[in-house]
């Protein structure tokens, strides 16, 4: 079985800064992780390789740095990891984005495809379905179990208070909940290997047979951020002392009455 996690390169949120002018993450010093949802799924399908056989590969898109992430992965136990790089992708949406991995999984190959939920620096939930949708494969969303039975895969999908159980028809695409999987740590030897093994890298000129220039990149992404900024701390707000229980309901109420709020 060929096995292939999309993972994203994000910035530490303990540590993210917004630029006052320009209201665009501050990234310079700001260290990176391997998106939190991401790590669960590749840590479900290196459970799932030592099961049923096969390889397990790693695809992040990003700069060249991201190849940090990548070696992370590998050192986790992963046997291959592709970075998807170019100056032609920056500035892509989640459009955009799930538009060059999809070209991407189609030249690499896949059987399963994994995701995670949504990343920490955008929590959109699009990039993983999108992919679905560029494949034109099945995709189960939210996904908390997964196994593997014969060529179908059955996933346990978190459902508001409930759950789903879906049976799948390989080749699909599931996004993992951080709950599916306690990541495994990197073990010594494992780095070792990872600083050794070859990252291959796909430009523009690797996948254009697969894209539209006029599809990827900030040109050709259908949405963009107008603005962003940090959450504002309250205010201490008001205390009411000295009233009765009565009078407290009545101030309260004028309050909210002044507010607009009832």
């Amino acid at each position: 079985m060929k096995i292939v996690v999309c993972i994203k390169q994000v910035p530490d949120t303990a540590e993210v800064k917004l630029d006052p002018k320009t209201n665009t993450l501050i990234r310079d010093g700001v260290p990176s992780i391997i998106n939190h949802d991401d790590k669960s799924g590749l840590e479900i399908a290196l459970r799932l390789r030592d099961q049923v056989g096969g390889t397990v590969t790693v695809v992040c898109m990003g700069p060249p740095q991201a190849d940090v992430a990548l070696r992370e992965a590998l050192a986790m136990g992963c046997d291959k990891a592709v970075l998807v790089s170019g100056r032609e992708f920056g500035g892509s949406d989640t459009y955009a984005t799930a538009t060059i991995l999809g070209a991407a999984l189609r030249k690499i190959g896949y059987d399963l495809v994994i995701t995670g939920r949504q990343a920490i620096d955008g929590d959109t939930a699009q990039v993983g379905p999108q992919i679905a949708e560029q494949l034109g494969i099945p995709q189960v969303s939210y996904a908390e179990e997964v196994q593997i039975q014969g060529d179908h895969v059955i996933v346990k999908r978190q459902f508001e208070d409930q759950y789903h159980i879906l049976k799948v028809q390989l080749p699909c695409l599931i996004t993992a909940l951080s709950e599916l999987a306690e990541p495994r740590y990197m073990s010594v030897g494992g780095i070792v290997d990872a600083y050794e093994q070859e990252v291959q890298v796909l430009g523009f000129d690797d996948l254009k047979d697969g894209l539209n220039p006029e599809w990827i990149g900030l040109s050709g992404s259908p949405t963009n951020v107008r603005q962003s900024f940090t959450k504002q701390p309250k205010t201490g707000g008001e205390v009411l002392s000295g009233l009765s229980a009565d009078e407290a309901v009545e101030a309260i109420m004028a309050k909210l009455i002044q507010r607009h709020i009832i």
